[in-house]
């Protein structure tokens, strides 16, 4: 099998590339969080958020030549009831890699430009995917999983970097600003709600998804971790102090149903192992992001409450994190090396 060429690759380039930005950044912030237990983990951090920089500048090019020179295969991927759910991926790395500026930094400027420009795309992402949905009739049962919540959850990713931001801003762009966090957080989480419903009918009343879309089970942990720190980050730039003490008691509730769920993800993904149903794919990365967005969680929760399970916690999912961003990143290295990652499937 030959290496396929540069306009192969951009034809059929997989718009789920992109959960590796996540899934490498938000090891990057949880790894410079807990540097502040950990002071040599700083540089480690360091290292990962300009992997990172590098890593979404070469995945951009063959994602943009895609839609410029292929429209035609990018239009049918964003019609498809499975792929199409990925493309969100591009504008949440922008959301994710403006989060990164601020805290390595801060790279206002830099910070602001990757917000501004996440913030449009996906607010376009989320209405073009769900816009095909609603119109068509080509989505099943069988299409239900958690990757449903890629849309919902760079929404509510925006306050992220979003609510720290808004110190940087005044006047109407600060309004503006404000009013973009506050519409993302809340038809996110709204999303979230009505999607997780959705998910836990299929996976009582229908058969499993299996397979490459086995990692997605993990996808649930990343609403769970996102939501209540950017309602926390929106909270903490508001003149309501009420608000961070009801914030603070969410984060704690809705982390409480993300330590039972990384025990259930855990079980069915051993499960799937154990039944050689588990193939590698780039679906792997979908183990990173949601993972990292817990522990990001927990450590914040640690800060407020100071139990020590939290802590704990925290650094168990971070652990978890490296060892599933080491196997992956070697996986997918493998793959681009061969050009089998390259090749288009059915």
């Amino acid at each position: 099998m030959s290496y396929p060429n540069f306009s192969t690759i951009a034809r059929s380039f997989a718009p789920g590339w992109f959960a590796a930005v996540m899934g490498t950044g938000v090891l990057a912030l949880s790894t410079l969080a807990l540097s502040a237990w950990w002071a040599p983990l700083a540089g480690l951090a360091q290292g990962l958020h300009w992997f990172n920089v590098i890593l979404f500048s070469a995945l951009a090019v063959p994602w943009l030549v895609r839609w410029l020179r292929f429209p035609q295969a990018a239009m049918q991927t964003l019609q498809h009831p499975v792929q199409a759910n990925f493309y969100p991926t591009f504008s949440i790395a922008l959301l994710v890699m403006a989060t990164q500026w601020l805290q390595f930094g801060p790279y206002v400027c830099t910070a602001m430009a990757f917000w501004w420009a996440g913030v449009v795309l996906h607010f376009i992402f989320s209405f073009a995917v769900l816009f095909f949905m609603f119109r068509g009739e080509h989505v099943a049962v069988d299409h239900v999983t958690p990757a449903k919540f890629i849309p919902a959850v760079g929404l509510v990713v925006m306050p992220l970097a979003g609510g720290p931001l808004l110190t940087h801003m005044d006047g109407a762009l600060r309004e503006w600003a404000l009013t973009a966090n506050v519409v993302g957080l809340g038809a996110g989480s709204m999303m979230y709600l009505g999607l997780l419903g959705m998910t836990l009918q299929r996976k009582y009343l229908h058969k499993p998804a299996q397979g490459v879309l086995t990692p997605t089970v993990w996808i649930h942990l990343a609403p769970i971790g996102v939501i209540p720190v950017s309602f926390m980050n929106l909270a903490e730039q508001l003149p309501y102090p009420v608000m961070r003490e009801i914030a603070a008691v969410l984060m704690a509730l809705v982390w409480g149903f993300g330590v039972w769920w990384l025990v259930m993800a855990s079980l069915l993904t051993w499960s799937a192992k154990a039944a050689g149903q588990l193939p590698f794919a780039l679906s792997w990365w979908g183990f990173t992001f949601p993972l990292g967005a817990f522990a990001v969680e927990s450590l914040r929760l640690y800060r407020i409450f100071g139990w020590s399970s939290m802590l704990a916690i925290g650094v168990l999912a971070w652990l978890m994190l490296c060892a599933f961003w080491l196997l992956t990143l070697w996986r997918t290295s493998r793959g681009v090396w061969s050009g089998a990652i390259f090749q288009p499937h059915p």
